[in-house]
């Protein structure tokens, strides 16, 4: 037994001898040579060099040396140092034939690529196979292994862990999904066990954030949210360069196909390399990297499956370390800002690692997936998981510095109250500020308009502290101007489990604008400055008692079922009069029913929350209102349709083109107060620098407060965004070229007395241009008004305004 153990220590050390890291650069401009071959002769493997040069490869004491090669240059054989850091200058081959060579490989990459393309329909899981099913392990670390990392630059809106831990790694979560795939519904994820350092609960935030795609066969690749062309996406040859720097001999052989972006300030694109099957040509390994604000070094190695014939990924990792600016990388709601790495360091740091591993695959066999299920489904035990299942499941060591991790984190977030400050992020987004189990209604704050001056309140909400099955809600606030209390209170009731019905009463005494349309499924909002309400005059006064009821057929689609009765008063000589009689007092007893569909979305659901995961366009939403007369004394009879298409197109180049089409339409004995505007934004003042305030987001800029109103009405507004350039954190400036148009008219013009007001029967024009994020989320914004509207004086067509975008 002795001797055994000592055979065996004898010959350890010629298994593992260690590591040897390096730089292969051109020997004449010492420029880095991407994806160089380094080979083990006696091993016969191979690993290709970083995006920068950099390479490292595990060795034995048998290895003698390096077999260092890149195409278009001298072969060059290094000894090995162990341990040690080396620098390998490769000199380009002087031969006539080099260009020809190289156009050579050229033109045979493009062919391998080619034909890769054309047989993604054999190659793609998502394309060859009826169905799939795997799980998979994911774990996700932040780790603090090098002085080059500044998380002490966090400020205190940043909600994160904002100092190195000295044993453990700064952060770290684990994750246990089942994934099935059918052609039918997609692939669809099922998360069985998640944690996170530090935390009891799921940490939302995260589960919503794209880490990595799963596939390099589609158009574009996903990155921490950021998208990027796809090398072999439909216009991969307009987006990319290819060249072969080597073929692999194996099993199963892979030509070696280098990819870089032709124009990488138009379109988003990786330098990296594919393993394309010489017999299939599918892909057996990709390798993605970028080096800028970020350095992401992105993989994926795929198996094969002979009794599919398909490579299947089974395991993916992401890296991303600190780049030329501090880029952000959004986590808990806030923001880790990366600190510089010098670009002469040996060392790279390690920044952020996701790492995934796929196992127990079935291909083909029947996959049960609900029709509208979530494309994430996070289930009620998944944080309560014991220790066995995480031991029992883990394909990833778990080491003693992550135990380290789970302890330091935790007693550095309880220390910290990070969970307090996450709370406080999530609910300032939304309009809220959470003390104990009460919500302050930030919206009721503070306002400004020009019929009650500053429009001064609070308001509250209770939260999940006091009870997760009911939220009462009041609000009071008081107007300097028209020196008037308004106020407003309820109550709201879930009527499920799920978090999916509730059903709220509610009674307000407050002021309305006249002609303003609201979508019941809009989702609420929160700015901290609401630029449109300073400019508004025309009010009517309101009490009116409500009930409704909403509730999510699917995470696709939303409903809100309302019945209300309003009791309405004029805050001007505005009188409506049908039937020789004039009403300047009248109540309204109606029904609405509001819908938005999302049928294009992505979303996460648990037991008590859904969560839209990608935005994805176009969205719909229809309403309908119907008033009765003789109901509860109501007045009037008339019914409201209101009809909205969100569209927006992401493109590749960083750059959007956002849609929105709206038609409204009434009939019946409609009042101007629930008739239909546009959405002026044109204080009414005869300078033009009068009129200076601050743009909308969707208003008509150089319309006139009052000046249209309408029955019917047909909206269009188009912006297209142009890539942002980055000067610094704080100026990122972005041009955006807009163009609205509105018609519209009204049946019963003679019916509104005491006010003069046109309709838009004639078509609204107006073309804007606006420079975003100048400085601190501050930017300008012009517009034009042309066409049948067009008013006699120039100066009276023009909008000259700040605009205000700043994101929370």
């Amino acid at each position: 037994m002795q001797k055994l153990l000592l055979l065996l220590l004898c010959c350890l050390p010629n298994l593992i001898l260690g590591q040897q890291k390096g730089f292969v650069l051109d020997q004449s401009t010492k420029a880095p040579l991407p994806f160089a071959s380094v080979y083990l002769p006696g091993e016969k493997t191979t690993v290709f060099t970083n995006i920068d040069g950099s390479f490292e490869i595990n060795i034995s004491q048998q290895t003698q040396k390096l077999e260092i090669s890149y195409l278009g240059y001298q072969t060059q054989y290094v000894p090995i140092q162990p341990n040690k850091l080396i620098k390998v200058y490769l000199a380009p081959k002087a031969e006539n034939l080099k260009e020809v060579a190289i156009n050579t490989t050229y033109l045979a990459a493009n062919k391998i690529i080619k034909e890769a393309i054309a047989k993604k329909s054999q190659n793609d899981p998502d394309l060859k196979l009826n169905s799939y099913q795997y799980n998979s392990y994911n774990k996700l670390i932040i780790d603090n292994e090098s002085q080059f990392l500044e998380f002490n630059q966090i400020n205190q809106d940043n909600v994160a862990i904002k100092t190195l831990i000295e044993k453990g790694r700064a952060y770290l979560t684990e994750q246990i999904s089942d994934f099935a795939y059918n052609k039918e519904e997609g692939l669809k994820e099922t998360i069985t066990a998640t944690r996170t350092a530090g935390f009891k609960k799921p940490v939302y935030q995260l589960l919503s954030i794209k880490v990595q795609s799963s596939s390099w066969y589609k158009d574009s690749y996903t990155i921490f949210g950021t998208s990027y062309a796809g090398p072999l996406g439909n216009k991969a040859f307009k987006n990319y360069h290819y060249k072969i720097l080597d073929t692999l001999t194996r099993k199963r052989p892979a030509y070696v196909i280098y990819f870089h972006p032709k124009r990488q300030q138009v379109v988003a694109g990786l330098e990296g390399i594919l393993h394309i099957d010489t017999t299939s040509y599918a892909i057996q390994r990709a390798k993605g990297q970028l080096k800028g604000n970020l350095i992401i070094n992105a993989s994926q190695d795929f198996e094969y499956f002979p009794s599919q014939n398909i490579w299947f990924p089974t395991a993916q990792s992401l890296t991303l370390k600190p780049g030329k600016h501090q880029q952000e990388v959004a986590i808990f709601g806030g923001n880790i800002r990366l600190g510089n790495i010098s670009p002469t360091s040996a060392e790279r740091p390690l920044y952020l690692k996701a790492t995934q591993t796929n196992q127990d695959l079935i291909f083909n066999k029947p996959v049960s997936i609900t029709k509208n299920q979530s494309a994430v489904t996070l289930l009620e035990k998944a944080t309560q998981q014991p220790e066995s299942f995480w031991q029992k499941n883990r394909t990833i060591p778990f080491t003693k510095r992550d135990e380290n991790t789970f302890t330091s984190v935790s007693q550095r977030i309880e220390k910290e109250n990070i969970n307090r400050k996450i709370d406080i992020v999530e609910n300032f987004k939304i309009g809220y500020f959470p003390i104990s189990f009460l919500n302050i209604d930030l919206r009721k704050l503070v306002k400004y308009n020009n019929y009650e001056s500053f429009r001064l309140g609070t308001g509250l909400i209770t939260n999940d502290k006091l009870s997760s099955n009911f939220k009462l809600h009041n609000y009071i606030v008081y107007g300097f101007k028209d020196d008037q209390i308004k106020y407003g209170f309820g109550g709201a009731l879930k009527l499920n489990k799920n978090n999916r019905s509730w059903l709220d009463i509610s009674y307000i005494d407050d002021i309305e604008e006249v002609g303003a349309y609201q979508y019941l499924t809009d989702q609420q909002s929160y700015s901290l400055f609401e630029p449109r309400l300073v400019n508004i005059n025309f009010y009517y006064k309101t009490k009116e008692w409500s009930s409704t009821l909403t509730h999510r057929f699917s995470p696709k689609l939303k409903s809100s079922w309302q019945l209300s009765h309003s009791t309405i008063d004029q805050t001007t000589n505005y009188r409506y009069e049908i039937d020789s009689k004039s009403y300047k007092n009248y109540q309204i007893s109606k029904v609405s029913v509001g819908l938005e569909w999302s049928p294009f979305s992505e979303f996460l659901t648990s037991n008590n929350k859904i969560i839209e995961l990608d935005k994805n366009y176009p969205k719909f939403s229809l309403q309908v209102e119907q008033a009765f007369r003789n109901v509860l004394d109501s007045d009037f009879s008339f019914t409201k349709i209101g009809a909205k298409i969100n569209y927006s197109l992401q493109q590749l180049n960083q750059q959007t083109t956002e849609v929105i089409l709206e038609g409204n339409y009434a009939a019946g004995e409609l009042p101007l107060t629930h008739s239909f505007h546009a959405y002026p934004n044109n204080p009414t003042k005869d300078a033009l620098l009068q009129r200076f305030s601050i743009a909308g987001i969707r208003t008509f800029e150089t319309m006139y407060f009052s000046e249209f109103f309408s029955d019917k009405q047909l909206n269009l507004q188009v912006k297209h965004f142009f890539k942002s350039w980055y000067l610094w954190k704080y100026s990122q400036p972005q041009l955006v070229l807009i163009s609205r148009h509105a018609i519209g008219d009204m049946a019963q013009l003679n019916n509104h007395i005491n006010l003069d007001f046109k309709t838009l029967n004639h078509g609204y024009n107006e073309a804007g241009v606006e420079i975003n994020q100048l400085l601190m989320g501050f930017g300008i914004s012009a517009a034009y008004r042309y066409g049948a509207y067009h008013l006699p004086n120039f100066e009276d067509n023009i909008s000259l305004k700040f605009t205000f975008n700043l994101k929370l």
